[in-house]
């Protein structure tokens, strides 16, 4: 969707689906799914720090895609 990464903190994770819930600086709250964590891990902890993009999905919703996780959090 062409805009700069927005700052935000992971606040759900769920291993088994695969699916997160991140939550920006500003308060809006987006789903992400785990193939989109940048470093392929594909497993977050709650509460890291990470830098997203945004990436249209299903329905004319917007979700996190990018996640990258900011190193020392």
């Amino acid at each position: 969707m062409g805009t700069a990464p927005l700052e935000a903190t992971v606040v759900e994770f769920d291993r088994e689906v695969g699916l997160g819930v991140v939550v920006t600086d500003d308060g809006e709250r987006l789903g992400f799914h785990s193939t989109a964590i940048a470093d392929g891990s594909r497993d977050i902890a709650v509460g890291s720090r990470v830098l997203i993009g945004l990436a249209a999905a299903h329905a004319g919703t917007v979700e996190a895609s990018p996640v990258t996780p900011v190193p020392g959090t």
